[in-house]
């Protein structure tokens, strides 16, 4: 089988987890979401949506607050700069 080394990695390697449930959690509201408002509409869209879930669900994943990253990224915006997720401890 030419991809046994990739599939049976899991097994050697103990940071990678045995089941995908982090990421089904992840995606959930976003899934959701898509079906309460009935998807994005256009491909820039999806795009913008994917990206803004994509920094959500990190800024979670690293312990950061993403209500307050947003509101940050927002001012800096304003003033014509740009917050970038890993500078969110300094802006606070």
């Amino acid at each position: 089988m030419a991809n046994w080394e990739r599939l049976t990695r899991f097994v050697e390697d103990a940071r990678i987890p045995l089941d995908n449930n982090a990421t089904e959690s992840a995606i959930r509201g976003p899934v959701v979401g898509c079906k309460n408002h009935y998807g994005s509409k256009s491909r820039r869209g999806t795009e913008v949506a994917a990206t803004l879930y994509t920094v959500l669900e990190t800024l979670k994943l690293h312990g950061k607050e993403p209500t307050a990253y947003l509101h940050a990224a927002i001012l800096a915006a304003d003033h014509g700069g740009v917050l970038l997720p890993w500078q969110v401890d300094a802006a606070a």
